[in-house]
């Protein structure tokens, strides 16, 4: 090839490539800069004393500039919601495609772990999702719900899969949902070191917890069923 074709081939990479580095680099939009600014405005002062003007002033804009993207306070704060929901929904298909040959236990554990990866790793996400349930109404609380949806999904099918009862299934699944948020506590507060030999004690708790028999008997487990009935139906 000569020297000038190959230099006008040279030419037409670069531009053919420049349209997705420019996409690589481009910067947040303003709609999501407000979210991640409202993000750490939430973190720092919560739901009650959230403030529209001063996340407009931490991403220095206007403080009308949040209304162009969102409707009131509320439309924001359901945005983060949905926000956290879809950054998650990326990281578990992730953890899934890394099993998609394994099975639905490996696969459930899995999840498990990868969502103590996405709390500890996302302080700002962790803060919202730990807030009590009384902050949220029904609309923020099914937002909220969805975040768990596809880890309890799991975990009923590998209890039908193991022939477990559906009040044994219930149980396990606060079970594994308490290892979770209590390694995900105990890693945030530097009580257990964030590191992969801890993740596999983490991983091994709760891999155990679907070989255990039931806690107790149904008679004695009475009182935390109707509890679970009670708590589920105030969350609907």
């Amino acid at each position: 090839m000569k020297k000038n074709e190959t230099d006008l081939a040279e030419i037409e990479d670069r531009e053919e490539l420049a349209p997705n580095e420019a996409k690589k680099e481009a910067p947040p939009s303003a709609r999501e800069r407000l979210i991640m600014a409202a993000l750490d405005e939430v973190e720092e002062v919560g739901f009650a004393r959230f403030s529209l003007r001063r996340v407009a002033n931490a991403c220095g804009v206007s403080t009308a500039a949040p209304y162009k993207h969102f409707k009131n306070k509320r439309e924001l704060i359901e945005a983060i919601l949905r926000h956290i929901n879809a950054e998650w929904r990326r990281r578990q298909d992730e953890a899934l495609n890394r099993l998609a040959g394994g099975s639905l236990r490996e696969r459930l554990v899995e999840v498990s772990l990868e969502f103590i990866r996405f709390m500890v790793e996302n302080p700002q996400y962790r803060s919202i999702m730990m807030i009590r349930n009384e902050t949220f109404d029904s609309e923020y609380l099914q937002i909220k719900a969805d975040l768990s949806a596809r880890s309890k999904e799991l975990i009923r099918e590998y209890c039908v899969e193991s022939g477990m009862s559906a009040k044994v299934a219930r149980i396990k699944m606060y079970v594994v949902r308490s290892l979770i948020y209590g390694a995900s506590l105990m890693f945030a507060n530097c009580e257990l070191t964030y590191d992969d030999a801890a993740m596999e004690v983490v991983r091994a708790a709760i891999d155990r917890e679907f070989d255990l028999p039931p806690i107790a008997s149904e008679h004695e487990l009475k009182p935390v069923f109707n509890k679970l009935r009670n708590d589920a139906s105030v969350s609907k």
